[in-house]
């Protein structure tokens, strides 16, 4: 394989721990799949405004989530609960093996950004709470696309901007459907297995499939 010049990280799940925020979910709707449907709903309606020509950003569309998913669980929760729970995306702590594995890839002289369908505003908070703005030279959103991953428009957005071709970058994600968009706009990919987390079967294998950050930083360290 290819030694990529440009690391392109995904953000929520990924990077950061969204363990709290599902706990804080299901608490508050008292179902253990709340957090799984509304993050669910999140992405198909992010898509379904993508494929429609439309555009709402990210944190509008986890407002109609959330509202979607006190109805379909049949419960029902105040406003300003329904805010306390959504703006905990804004300060999550990154996965234990995160600053390990980004910490080695800088020093080895990777180039890495960011790809997140959060706004731009969200994922600075994001990084700035979570200690990792450092290790990006940029912090890049879908937001300017306006279309939303895995559409090919974004990956050629981030491309066209780090100016690298779509061999030479790899996307580092913890979806199978990010890793499937990645791969078929010409990218290489690394699948981080996170808990609950599986590729798509029908999708092309990526290059590095591991259950955390830092086997894939070692293999990439090594080319």
């Amino acid at each position: 394989m290819q030694k990529p010049k440009l690391l392109i990280f995904d953000v929520n799940e990924t990077l950061l721990d969204l363990s709290s925020m599902k706990e804080s979910i299901n608490k508050a709707l008292d179902h253990e799949f709340a957090f799984s449907q509304w993050f669910a709903f999140m992405l198909q309606y992010s898509l379904v405004d993508t494929v429609t020509s439309n555009y709402h950003d990210f944190g509008t569309i986890g407002k109609a989530a959330m509202q979607m998913t006190q109805e379909k669980l049949s419960r029902s929760i105040p406003d300003s609960k329904v805010q306390e729970l959504l703006s905990m995306i804004k300060s999550l702590p990154p996965h234990p093996d995160v600053k390990p594995g980004l910490e080695k890839l800088k020093d080895a002289g990777y180039r890495m950004i960011t790809l997140t369908n959060s706004t731009h505003e969200v994922v600075t908070q994001q990084m700035k709470s979570a200690g990792l703005t450092g290790y990006f030279d940029e912090l890049m959103s879908i937001e300017s696309t306006r279309k939303y991953k895995p559409h090919p428009d974004t990956y050629q957005y981030a491309l066209q901007k780090a100016g690298v071709k779509p061999g030479e970058a790899m996307l580092i994600a913890a979806h199978g459907w990010d890793i499937t968009g990645a791969l078929q706009a010409g990218l290489q990919a690394a699948f981080i297995n996170r808990e609950g987390q599986v590729l798509y079967p029908l999708a092309t294998r990526p290059q590095f499939n591991e259950k955390m950050l830092t086997p894939i930083t070692e293999k990439l360290t090594a080319l």
